[in-house]
């Protein structure tokens, strides 16, 4: 059973949940090959001007991968910092969003939830989401939160530090490690029709709107593919309702 019912109870493997060690396993596989992508921060960010101390500030205290990447890129491309930081905010508050729906699932203490907010991301969420009771959720989003953040904020200082030496990130393709798992994460959940519409507009909204809109704006303007396809469906729905409702008139007066 995969509802809100079934992640209200506190329980494990035994009543349909992953084993504890499953979804720890999981976890550790999502923060570990996410948070080596931090080294690319790293060299992207001594790259761009900001010094080491700055760069593992923004890692220690932003911690949202794609909103530190289109900070420093658009520093990088000479751009003001005000509108820099302006872009990376508006990328960022997705976060809040997904804010929302982990507070229903994790149901953590009032005192706790200002440290958890620093760990709502992209990827716990998609881990807490994947899991189908809340003990799960729970692990799935500590587990998650805690192994990025210790080894994104390791890698981007050891990016920093060995800026010079490594070079071009682009040759090496480390900025593509943390996109690449989110979407294996997200690919098995994408499910309905619906849901295919949604990923493949996105899609074709941020490929398409790269090459005329500053770095982060794309991101922002595919968010709009889901309400496009609920509104579609919703009227294909609202053509569709008269004629199954006459159809099921029709069956019920053969019967009869």
């Amino acid at each position: 059973m995969r509802g809100t019912d079934a992640r209200d109870a506190d329980t494990s493997g035994a009543d349909g949940g992953k084993p504890d060690a499953a979804v720890v396993r999981d976890a550790l596989g999502v923060g570990v090959a996410v948070g080596l992508s931090g080294f690319a921060f790293g060299v992207t960010s001594a790259g761009s001007g900001l010094t080491v101390l700055q760069t593992c500030a923004l890692s220690l205290l932003v911690f949202t991968g794609a909103s530190q990447f289109a900070l420093v890129g658009a520093l990088a491309g000479g751009g003001n910092p005000f509108t820099a930081a302006a872009g990376a905010f508006f990328l960022g508050v997705r976060n809040a969003f997904y804010g929302l729906r982990l507070s229903q699932l994790l149901a953590l203490p009032r005192v706790v939830r200002p440290f958890a907010a620093q760990w709502v991301i992209d990827e716990t969420t998609a881990v807490a989401l994947a899991q189908p009771t809340r003990r799960g959720v729970r692990i799935g989003f500590t587990v998650t939160g805690l192994s990025l953040y210790v080894l994104w904020n390791l890698t981007t200082l050891f990016g920093a530090l060995g800026a010079e030496a490594i070079g071009d990130t682009d040759a090496w393709g480390l900025d593509a490690a943390g996109p690449a798992v989110f979407l294996a994460l997200l690919a098995p959940m994408v499910r309905t029709t619906a849901e295919r519409a949604v990923a493949g507009l996105a899609v074709v909204l941020g490929l398409g709107l790269l090459p005329v809109l500053p770095a982060g704006v794309p991101v922002l303007v595919a968010a709009l593919a889901a309400p496009l396809v609920l509104w579609a469906d919703g009227r294909r729905r609202a053509r569709t309702a008269p004629a199954e409702a006459a159809g099921e008139r029709d069956t019920v007066e053969e019967e009869r």
